[in-house]
C-alpha cells in the first residue's frame, strides 16, 4: 500500500499549520514554501479540509487558515479521509465484488482487509499534536524490544 501525495501532503500541511499557528491565521503560501508543496495543490487540498471541518479560513489582509479544533483533537485518519484518501490495501480497491474475474475474493483478501483496518485504527489513534511532539517515533508495539534484540544479536 502506498499513500498518495494527496494524503501525505495534507498531513504535512496540517502539521505545519498547527506548528506555525501562533494565534493568527497562516497563509497557504507560507506552508507551501516551508513544505515545498505547490500552492495550487495546497489550495485544492485545503478546500476539501475546510469542507470536512478540519480547518477554518480567514479572509482579508492577514488572512489564511487555522485549525478548526485543537491539534490534540485532530486525528491523522480524519485528515487523510477528508482528502478522499481511503486506506485500502486490498486488490479489490473497495469494490463490492471481489478482485477475481468471477467476482470472488482472492485467498489473501481478509489478510489485506485486516491490515487496512489496522492502519486506519493506528492513524485514528495519532493526533496532530502527537506528530508535533514527536510521540510517534518508536510507538509501534515491541519497537524498543526489537531494538534490544538487535543490539544483543550484534554483540
Amino acid at each position: 500500500m502506498k499513500l498518495s501525495t494527496k494524503g501525505r501532503y495534507a498531513v504535512m500541511a496540517i502539521v505545519d499549520l498547527a506548528s506555525a499557528d501562533a494565534g493568527r491565521p497562516v497563509p497557504l503560501a507560507d506552508i507551501a514554501g516551508r513544505q515545498e508543496i505547490s500552492l495550487s495543490y495546497l489550495e485544492q487540498l485545503f478546500a476539501k479540509l475546510r469542507r470536512a471541518g478540519l480547518v477554518k479560513s480567514v479572509r482579508g489582509p492577514g488572512g489564511g487558515y487555522r485549525l478548526a479544533r485543537a491539534s490534540a483533537e485532530t486525528r491523522i485518519a480524519d485528515i487523510i479521509l477528508a482528502v478522499d484518501e481511503p486506506v485500502d490495501v486490498t486488490r479489490c480497491g473497495g469494490k463490492a465484488k471481489g478482485c477475481m474475474t468471477a467476482g470472488a475474493r482472492c485467498l489473501t483478501h481478509d489478510l489485506w482487509d485486516e491490515l487496512g483496518r489496522h492502519i486506519h485504527l493506528y492513524l485514528s489513534s495519532v493526533s496532530v499534536e502527537d506528530v508535533i511532539a514527536r510521540r510517534v517515533a518508536g510507538s509501534a508495539c515491541g519497537a524498543k524490544r526489537d531494538d534490544a534484540v538487535l543490539e544483543a544479536a550484534a554483540e
